[in-house]
């Protein structure tokens, strides 16, 4: 941070790397609605009978994305849909016969091809087995399998990972500002490796259960975490760095724990397999990193590529990313605490 002969340059690169984030952020906060995967659960209560369970995000108290469940004609209703709005989805909830067996049954989602959205599908036996599969606008529909097939799990939970940070505005930002602060290679790679480690240990702990902690409140903290690190940044640029600077890894580590708690949150939407518990909640965490180190490698490449080009800026312009990371962060830590009593 001590060597303004390479701060124009260190500022083309951030002011280039922060409107391609504003332009990701931008179309993620655009289409949030859609981008928020719908569920479907089918449950075994008898021979050839399933329960179902049809979860699609709601635009208000009252509308829903026009996505609809078609079953082949071998299936019949046994119960009407009842219907009921939770929060920011819709719930409807039935039951169905398949006289000649389930296996082979077809169904697909009507609308699913005119939306940005995906479905993600679980089929659960009474014997505990499950399958789960994921089902997008360019494949909407699927066939139920003879037996439930391990890899399709490990797949399934692998890309839900990698979408669930790619498509994660907050968690992006937070890394960024990560990149931000840090000034070399080895302060980057033990300051990742410490976010990796503590969002790893409470994901794995809240999606089992052994601690509870309400989502609101931890979402308000995860956006004031970018808010923390973004006036660290500025400090630092104005030549009083904290110890924030200097150890960027113990505030990754400590702000991790609460990253990892809102990736509990959205893996507790989507749900776990009963029977492949351990290998979802693995492969899910695996595809966060890869995720991660993917966006990272992402904005580096960005960095070194753009500091290369023969344009003057003023050092004044470092600044910007830090301002309008924070700014965003900071409407979200109002926004989110005024949702606690709405």
């Amino acid at each position: 941070m001590n060597r303004p002969q390479h701060w124009p340059r260190a500022a083309r690169a951030c002011v280039m790397a922060s409107l391609l984030m504003a332009g990701t952020l931008a179309v993620q906060l655009a289409s949030a609605d859609e981008l928020r995967p719908a569920y479907l659960q089918l449950t075994e209560v008898a021979p050839n009978t399933l329960e179902v369970h049809w979860k699609v995000p709601a635009l208000d108290a009252s509308q829903r994305l026009a996505l609809d469940i078609r079953f082949d004609d071998k299936t019949q209703d046994l119960t009407s849909p009842l219907d009921d709005y939770l929060g920011t989805s819709n719930l409807r909830t039935w039951k169905i016969v398949r006289p000649e067996g389930l296996a082979g049954m077809q169904f697909s989602v009507e609308g699913l091809a005119r939306t940005n959205t995906e479905v993600l599908a679980r089929i659960e036996y009474r014997d505990g087995t499950s399958i789960t599969h994921r089902l997008t606008p360019d494949a909407p529909g699927y066939t139920l399998e003879e037996k439930p097939g391990w890899g399709e799990t490990v797949q399934t939970y692998f890309v839900l990972g990698v979408e669930h940070i790619l498509f994660g505005a907050d968690h992006l930002m937070f890394v960024f500002v990560l990149l931000l602060l840090v000034s070399n290679t080895r302060k980057l790679i033990v300051t990742v490796t410490a976010f990796t480690v503590a969002h790893s240990i409470t994901l794995i702990l809240a999606a089992l259960d052994v601690i509870r902690i309400p989502v609101p409140p931890v979402e308000a903290c995860i956006a004031l975490s970018i808010v923390f690190v973004a006036t660290e940044i500025l400090h630092a640029q104005q030549g009083c760095p904290g110890l924030t600077a200097q150890r960027p890894w113990i505030v990754a580590f400590s702000f991790g724990l609460l990253h990892g708690l809102g990736f509990a949150a959205a893996l507790g939407e989507i749900g776990l397999p009963q029977n492949a518990i351990l290998t979802a909640l693995v492969t899910f965490n695996v595809g966060v990193e890869a995720g991660q180190l993917l966006f990272i490698f992402a904005v580096l490449l960005a960095w070194q590529a753009i500091r290369k080009l023969p344009i003057p800026l003023p050092v004044r312009l470092m600044r910007i990313p830090a301002y309008a990371v924070g700014g965003m962060a900071a409407f979200w830590v109002f926004e989110r605490v005024a949702g606690f009593w709405g």
